[in-house]
């Protein structure tokens, strides 16, 4: 996920969720395979912060250790409790710019990658930005108790590991991103792993958070978009460079994953680099 810190500036964030203003002590909290823009009005400053999934789920399991056996279940709890996959969390200028030194540290101790010297530093210093900023943060209110947990969860879970990421879904995401324009469809992915169509749909899901297809449009936007920021393709040919031969059809999946149309985000992109 990524926790966004709007330092300077203001800019309207354009998303499937929506447009929705942003200023100086904001902070947008973006769950994974979440596409996202923005559109600044004259100037916007941010320190971003990218943390991993695993690592957020082995903080839940700790932070909810009394209710949870393991660290699949703590993914099933985190799902249910961070339901949003997109917020914008309203901290202030005044708390925002209290996170400002620790920001700046965690920064300047990120520049050369990860460090055994520096591991304690950093997770000092990102758990106190996660002090002040967690309480901001929207949950869905989860009944939990370990006999539900025990009554709804079979087998002997005690010995249950964490899944690691099935083989089928990584082989699939490597043909969708090395072919984003081919005419995929279930069918013809669940043969290449040897999968049933139902199965495949399950591994992928679980392991990405979206049936293969909708992964692929996520992909096919996410080019569409390089596409019209880099280059004088006009809608149409960006599109169909990207697989999807109908415009009105491109328009439609392209706001629904980044927020606006096509023609609003080049604008965009174009007034942001002027």
């Amino acid at each position: 996920m990524k926790l966004i810190f709007v330092r300077h500036g203001s800019a309207i964030l354009l998303s499937e969720f929506g447009e929705k203003p942003v200023n100086l002590g904001d902070v947008i909290a973006l769950g994974s395979n979440t596409l996202c823009g923005s559109e600044p009005e004259g100037f916007i400053t941010v320190t971003t912060l990218y943390l991993d999934r695993d690592y957020i789920i082995d903080q839940v399991f700790w932070q909810h250790a009394a209710l949870l056996v393991d660290r699949w279940d703590a993914r099933d709890f985190a799902d249910e409790l961070y339901s949003e996959p997109a917020q914008v969390l309203r901290l202030g200028e005044d708390r925002v710019g209290m996170l400002v030194p620790w920001l700046d540290e965690l920064v300047a101790l990120s520049l050369d990658g990860p460090s055994p010297a520096r591991f304690y530093r950093l997770q000092a210093l990102l758990f106190a930005v996660l002090d002040v900023v967690t309480p901001y943060v929207k949950t869905t209110p989860t009944r939990r108790s370990p006999t539900q947990r025990k009554t709804t969860r079979a087998g002997a879970p005690r010995h249950r590991r964490f899944a690691p990421l099935r083989v089928e879904a990584r082989e699939v995401v490597e043909l969708l991103r090395g072919s984003p324009a081919e005419r995929w469809t279930l069918e013809r992915l669940a043969r290449t792993v040897h999968l049933s169509p139902a199965q495949l749909s399950r591994v992928f899901v679980d392991a990405y958070g979206k049936t293969p297809l909708a992964y692929l449009t996520m992909l096919r936007a996410e080019r569409m978009a390089r596409l019209l920021r880099e280059t004088d393709l006009t809608v149409e040919q960006a599109a169909r460079e990207v697989g999807w031969s109908s415009r009105n059809h491109a328009a439609r999946l392209f706001r629904q994953c980044v927020g606006v149309s096509p023609g609003r985000y080049r604008r965009a992109a174009q007034e942001a680099a002027a």
